[in-house]
């Protein structure tokens, strides 16, 4: 999975649409392997690229859950908390005395 495609659903406010088209544009660039494809495929890849958007939409605005939205701004501390830990935080430099 690309790790840059985040979760979208039971999010407060809502995934806008722009957000669930650049899930699907980087699904659609991991799946083809081009970042940008040629002219000779830019047609098809721009096609996918809708397509998995619309069916993406569809999917967050079926799903249902008895759980709170979460908050996006709480979401975001903690992916950074983990990638703290993930990637090592580089000490801080103490002041000389």
């Amino acid at each position: 999975m690309c790790r840059s495609i985040k979760t979208l659903y039971n999010f407060e406010p809502p995934a806008t649409e722009q957000e669930i088209r650049a899930a699907a544009l980087q699904f659609v660039r991991k799946l083809s392997g081009f970042s940008v494809p040629s002219r000779a495929n830019e047609q098809a890849f721009e096609r996918a690229v809708d397509e998995v958007a619309a069916t993406a939409a569809r999917l967050i605005d079926s799903l249902v859950t008895t759980a709170e939205p979460r908050d996006r701004d709480v979401e975001a501390e903690r992916a950074k908390a983990r990638a703290a830990v993930r990637f090592g935080r580089a000490p801080a430099l103490a002041p000389d005395a």
